[in-house]
């Protein structure tokens, strides 16, 4: 089962919420809105778009990675370093 699974609508719905932010940052352009107007907004897409990732995260720690660590051995291990390259990746970003 995949980490998410019992919160998966709720990450569609912000996601779908995203979309249509990210569908207005368009419209804002075409419409040729002050910059500062469009880099706040796309600020905001930012924000929602970390706060997906960490809540993804952390349902993968607590579910994937402490399923594999109860396993013990190279899966614990594998699933460690997976999670540690996942936030290395939102750490760059």
């Amino acid at each position: 089962m995949i980490g998410y699974g019992t919160n998966k609508d709720d990450v569609l719905k912000r996601l779908r919420r995203i979309e249509g932010q990210v569908r207005g940052l368009q419209r804002m352009v075409e419409e040729e809105t002050y910059c500062i107007d469009v880099l706040t907004q796309v600020a905001a897409a930012t924000r929602a778009l970390q706060a997906v990732a960490l809540s993804l995260l952390g349902d993968h720690l607590a579910h994937c990675v402490a399923d594999a660590a109860r396993q013990g051995g190279e899966v614990a291990d594998e699933k460690v370093a997976e999670a540690s390259a996942a936030i290395a990746r939102l750490v760059r970003s």
